[in-house]
């Protein structure tokens, strides 16, 4: 819980600067120098009325040139009166203590505790994250994997009590059964679980002898997954209720498995579609031809039109991989490149000037028109 101090009357300080709310910090530089010219002491000696407003327009620059102390008076709004800079345990309450950021005066509240207990009898397991590895042809075909993680379980001596058979639990003499201790912090006091039963508010008369009063035990425990058909690496699949043991009778975690999966020599994925680049010859893209080119599935036929050119695509419905989310697969997308032979003979160069001059065509005609 929090105990405030008396609270100071809340002051509007982008009134006393005149000032709006969405004003920049330059606005606000410019409204305190010049109302400081105004109101500064030098400038009305002996004037106690004068002094005051000068103290007050020096009390809302202090705040409001500093962005991290405008941002807290903007959240804390008229509950900023009482923690304030120049209230009592101000400097335990900013954000070089800790990173508060409330939007009602209830949230700050709910972060300190209300002097209720606020621990749960059943405290939900920890979940686990493990990481299997799999080619490019396992995750596109689906996997059994089995590995060996730590896990914590209930106890089989205590059944998960911590106490000694034959004994039981008493009141914390430490917290008297609340489960909670308060901290002095100056200003405010902060409750927190308290560390004698970890916020449960009871202990063990006789702490088990096989987990010494804790009620959990690490053992190795194999587990065996199926990785479903489809998976692309980074794949994230929970597995509900397979995490650590839950404590008093809290429900258990959830595994998490990540996958990793290893490229290809040259496959790639693009979501469910399987991609796929070609080299084909000059000949075979003027002539076109029909190839063998591999899929996930084996060997298939592949029609090249006559006149196909570098970069065309190619897609080949239902060869892609199996779809995680919903039923069916997605494509193979088969892109062409034509490769352009190098170190010609003679007699291939002549053939290649006769063919050229036998052309009447220019891909470059476009260029001829110009930019007017």
């Amino acid at each position: 819980m929090i105990c405030m101090s008396a609270s100071r009357t809340y002051k509007d300080y982008y009134s006393i600067l005149g000032v709006s709310k969405n004003a920049s910090q330059k606005e606000i530089k410019d409204a305190y120098r010049k109302l400081a010219r105004k109101y500064h002491p030098d400038a009305n000696k002996n004037d106690k009325e004068t002094e005051e407003k000068f103290k007050e327009i020096s009390e809302a620059y202090e705040v409001l040139k500093d962005p991290k102390k405008r941002k807290q008076y903007d959240e804390m709004g008229s509950f900023y009166g009482s923690f304030g800079p120049g209230a009592a345990g101000w400097q335990n309450f900013t954000r070089s203590s800790a990173d508060f950021s409330f939007d009602n005066i209830s949230d700050l509240f709910d972060l300190f505790g209300t002097g209720t207990r606020r621990t749960s009898k059943h405290v939900r397991g920890d979940d686990i994250a493990y990481n299997v590895h799999l080619s490019f042809d396992e995750a596109l075909k689906g996997k059994t994997v089995q590995f060996t993680v730590n896990k914590e379980e209930a106890c089989p001596t205590c059944g998960g009590s911590g106490a000694a058979p034959g004994s039981g639990r008493k009141v914390c003499p430490t917290c008297g059964g609340s489960g909670l201790i308060a901290d002095n912090q100056g200003f405010f006091s902060i409750t927190k679980p308290c560390p004698s039963c970890r916020g449960q508010g009871s202990v063990v008369e006789k702490p088990c002898p096989v987990c010494h009063s804790s009620g959990r035990l690490i053992r190795p425990k194999t587990e065996t997954i199926k990785i479903p058909a489809g998976v692309a690496d980074g794949s994230k699949l929970k597995f509900k209720g397979r995490g650590q043991a839950g404590q008093n009778g809290g429900p258990p975690g959830d595994l998490y498995i990540i996958a990793k999966v290893a490229p290809h020599p040259y496959f790639k994925r693009k979501g469910s579609d399987v991609l796929l680049d070609v080299p084909i010859t000059f000949v075979e893209a003027s002539l076109g031809a029909n190839i063998e080119i591999p899929t996930v599935d084996g060997n298939v036929s592949l029609k090249i039109p006559a006149g196909t050119q570098d970069g065309q695509t190619f897609r080949l419905r239902d060869k892609g991989a199996p779809k995680l989310k919903g039923s069916g697969r997605g494509d193979m997308l088969v892109t062409v490149r034509i490769d352009v032979p190098k170190n010609l003979t003679a007699n291939e160069k002549e053939l290649l000037i006769r063919f050229a001059n036998s052309r009447k065509d220019n891909p470059r005609q476009i260029f001829k028109a110009g930019v007017r």
